[in-house]
């Protein structure tokens, strides 16, 4: 039989849980820096050594969760910053209805590189090389203005508590919601990242040409599995892209509407340097309305890029396009989902990164 558990205080303000023959966990209550246990009896032999156990490593996780994302991690430090993220994403996007779908793209472009860490909000400088310039972003996202917007309303109310990272996350979901569509609880209490990369946004985001595989591929790489992917698909309900971004499909694909690609074609040029920039709605009927249009136009052969029609092109995602042409709801919910999981993607929490003062520069 094992000696009955002792916890006692040791010098150094060490607690020491002995478990009896060489089995003592040591405790520092100061640092959590070190715990060591050997060999242990079963629960039912030491029911009071477990029951000690248990509540050390709940004050180490409870310190532990201080550093984890949380959609409460602003209700005491700065309460009224969600309410001013969303009152300002509703006033531009009142102003100008595709800012929404601008503001939802940043987000996605930011999480895909190094992680949901505010980098993408980065200018050049003459020491880092944003990712503004990489060939996904360069003169295609936008809405940083209204970022910056956004987190000076929310310095002035809290200076140096929220992170830019936490304005543009709460802001993506903002925008949805001022088109219409569902809303969802934004864990927060991310940092900001302190570098940015360049190759990532080159590497990560995935490109209008992409094929079915390549999409999963990508989306798969960042943890986000298949479902995810057509789910998040969904956003292009909303929103416009470059002639250069889809002039190939609209000229060369098979798989489009014949009518749908002839009206496309006549703001586009079929030749390369003519009209790259002149836009076209995603969703040509509603493209301010987030709704689940988006997929009852893949269906009918009408999307705009290449990858969006690879989703219904006879491949493993005819199904799930299927079934949120039936139900939004349904399309909603998964929506909901992917873009909570997107956020999670390589949070910088705790004593990494930084709150920025200003979204375009490190402190």
């Amino acid at each position: 039989m094992y000696a009955p558990a002792k916890l006692a205080v040791a010098q150094g303000n060490t607690l020491t849980l002995s478990l009896g023959s060489s089995r003592d966990i040591f405790f520092h209550p100061q640092t959590h820096s070190s715990i060591s246990a050997m060999a242990g009896a079963s629960a039912s032999e030491n029911g009071s050594a477990l029951c000690v156990l248990m509540l050390v490593i709940m004050v180490l996780c409870a310190g532990g969760a201080s550093a984890q994302l949380s959609t409460g991690f602003y209700s005491s430090s700065c309460p009224g910053a969600l309410g001013a993220v969303k009152s300002a994403v509703q006033s531009a996007v009142a102003k100008e209805p595709r800012m929404g779908a601008s503001i939802l793209r940043l987000f996605f472009h930011d999480c895909f590189v190094q992680g949901c860490d505010g980098s993408l909000l980065l200018d050049d400088t003459s020491s880092l090389q944003g990712e503004k310039t990489a060939k996904p972003n360069n003169g295609s996202v936008r809405g940083f203005e209204v970022i910056d917007a956004v987190k000076a309303v929310v310095e002035k109310l809290c200076p140096g508590v929220v992170s830019c990272a936490d304005v543009l996350a709460v802001a993506a979901r903002d925008s949805v919601v001022a088109l219409g569509g569902p809303s969802w609880g934004v864990k927060v209490g991310r940092r900001d990242s302190t570098t940015a990369s360049f190759s990532g946004a080159n590497n990560n985001i995935p490109p209008p040409t992409s094929g079915l595989a390549n999409l999963t591929a990508l989306f798969a790489a960042q943890g986000l599995s298949q479902k995810d992917m057509v789910a998040l698909s969904g956003s292009h309900t909303i929103g416009q892209a470059r002639c250069t971004n889809f002039r190939a499909h609209i000229y060369n694909d098979t798989n489009i509407d014949k009518g749908f690609s002839t009206t496309l074609q006549a703001g586009c040029p079929l030749t390369s340097g003519s009209g790259d920039n002149n836009l076209a709605p995603l969703d040509l009927q509603t493209p301010t309305t987030f709704e689940n249009n988006y997929y009852k136009n893949l269906i009918g052969k009408k999307g705009l890029l290449h990858s969006d029609q690879e989703l219904f092109n006879g491949g493993a995602t005819d199904p799930q396009v299927q079934s949120y042409v039936r139900s939004q709801s349904t399309f909603f919910a998964d929506f909901v989902a992917g873009m909570i999981k997107m956020g999670d993607i390589s949070p910088l929490t705790g004593n990494n990164g930084e709150i920025r003062k200003n979204c375009r520069k490190t402190n």
